[in-house]
This record gives C-alpha cells, sequence and structure tokens, in this order.
C-alpha cells in the first residue's frame, strides 16, 4: 500500500486523487489559520518555491481539532493563506487528523510512522514511492526538514 491509493478533496469540492502525485516527494502538513505556528506558512511557501520544481509538493490540510484554530470554511482558510502567506501550494478540504473520524489519509500517515498527531502543523514526509519516511512535530520548522527534503529528491 501507498500514499497514492488515497483521495481528497479541493476546497471547491473537486475530487484530487493522490496519484496524481506519483514520483514526487510530499510533505503533508495538518494547517491552522489561528494557531501560534500559522507563520509555518511562510516557510512552507519557501519550501515549494525552493525545491517545487526539483519534485516536492507540499499538501496542506486544514484541520480546527486543535483549539478551534481553523474556524472557518475550506475555501475562507484558502483566501487567507493566499491574501496572508502567498500560499500557492496545494490546500485542500478541512479533514480531522484524529480520532474516530480521522481523515483516511492522516490514520495511514500516523499508522506507518507509529506517531500521533498532537498539534496543527504536524508534517509527513513522504518519498517519491508514497511510502511515509518521517513524522516530524509542529515545534520542527519546514525550513529544518529541508536536508531530508534533499536527500529524497536526489
Amino acid at each position: 500500500m501507498s500514499i497514492y491509493e488515497f483521495s481528497t478533496h479541493k476546497p471547491n469540492g473537486e475530487a484530487v486523487d493522490l496519484s496524481v502525485y506519483k514520483d514526487k516527494v510530499l510533505l503533508f502538513v495538518n494547517t491552522a489559520s489561528e494557531c501560534g505556528f500559522t507563520p509555518q506558512y511562510t516557510d512552507l511557501q519557501k519550501l515549494h518555491e525552493t525545491y517545487g520544481d526539483k519534485g516536492l509538493v507540499v499538501l496542506g490540510f486544514p484541520c480546527n481539532q486543535f483549539g478551534g484554530q481553523e474556524p472557518g470554511t475550506a475555501t475562507e482558510v484558502e483566501a487567507f493563506c493566499s491574501l496572508n502567506f502567498g500560499v500557492t501550494f496545494p490546500l485542500f478540504e478541512k479533514v480531522d487528523v484524529k480520532g474516530p473520524d480521522a481523515d483516511p489519509i492522516f490514520q495511514y500517515l500516523t499508522e506507518q510512522t507509529g506517531g500521533e498527531i498532537k498539534w496543527n502543523f504536524t508534517k509527513f514526509l513522504v518519498d517519491r514511492k508514497g511510502q511515509v519516511v518521517k513524522q516530524y512535530d509542529s515545534s520542527i520548522t519546514p525550513l529544518e526538514i529541508g536536508p531530508d527534503i534533499e536527500q529524497l529528491l536526489v
């Protein structure tokens, strides 16, 4: 099994099969607009700009499970991220990332790492074969992940 077997939706409801990202290095992030870690959007965008043409795709999934810090709709979140942080990487529908209603993508990511999502801006790095490589807690900034991304892009 790989991450490519899952699908999700864009903020406008359009379905996206993750197989469209086959052969790419993926960075999954559960995001929130009113979190102390929200400025990480800036560094996520920097990763997207620095490594996007080399095969990295940053994938943002808004989540309101932690402190109610993502109260808006998915389209409101998309507009906020574009306006305030210049985000051009893909953002998707709001999802739960833990508990009984967790999105299957995040169930798979945490099963593969054996980790737990404790807060917003938890990150998961996936290699070009669709295999989960590592989980990073919220306190690890996106730029700190750069060396790990570079190794996968070779």
